[in-house]
């Protein structure tokens, strides 16, 4: 089993980030749960989403303490939030940052990849939501999950809104070519 952990503000989008995540490997016939973890339920306040996954059924419902993946959306919680702390070694840790001031110092024993996402998500949305960029960010980053199966459940998700959907695969499309 792997596991994920989100960082991000409430209403950055990171419970749709896991839940997206959690569709495009149920399109891969591999076992998802996604689940979010909230402090002070209001907007803006730091909060969490959770994803594990597994090729046989995933029954832990706790929250993630040693994640193999952290996908942080809001990188002014990297120090408040100990977003590094406790991840597996070996564990890859992606952060959307602004610029390369965002981060001091690399954390020991993991693979940090910093992205440009917010640039991308204004340059192809139109605003700075970020965790489209992050979830094409993933599957390359990651190899366990398909940009197809991402795209498709991200095309369920917004199909509704066409002209949104479009500039989310495009997004979507920007952070997997942003990881080198």
């Amino acid at each position: 089993m792997k596991e994920v952990k989100i960082f991000a503000r409430a209403g950055q989008g990171a419970i749709t980030t896991a839940a997206i995540l959690g569709e495009a490997f149920f399109f891969q016939e591999i076992y998802a749960y996604a689940f979010p973890s909230f402090g002070a339920a209001r907007m803006g306040a730091p909060m969490n989403a959770f994803l594990r996954f597994d090729t046989k059924p995933v029954r832990l419902r706790s929250q993630i303490y040693n994640p193999d993946y952290v996908i942080v959306i809001d990188p002014t919680l990297i120090k408040s939030e100990k977003c590094f702390s406790g991840m597996k070694k070996g564990g890859v840790a992606m952060v959307a940052i602004r610029n390369d001031s965002d981060i001091e110092e690399k954390p020991k024993g993991i693979t940090l990849v910093k992205i440009l996402a917010e640039k991308i998500a204004l340059e192809t949305i139109g605003k700075p939501f970020t965790n489209t960029v992050l979830l094409g960010a993933f599957a390359k980053i990651s190899g366990d999950v398909s940009l197809d199966s991402i795209n498709k459940a991200v095309r369920g998700r917004f199909a509704a809104k066409p002209e949104v959907l479009e500039k989310n695969i495009e997004a979507i499309k920007r952070g997997y070519e942003a990881v080198a």
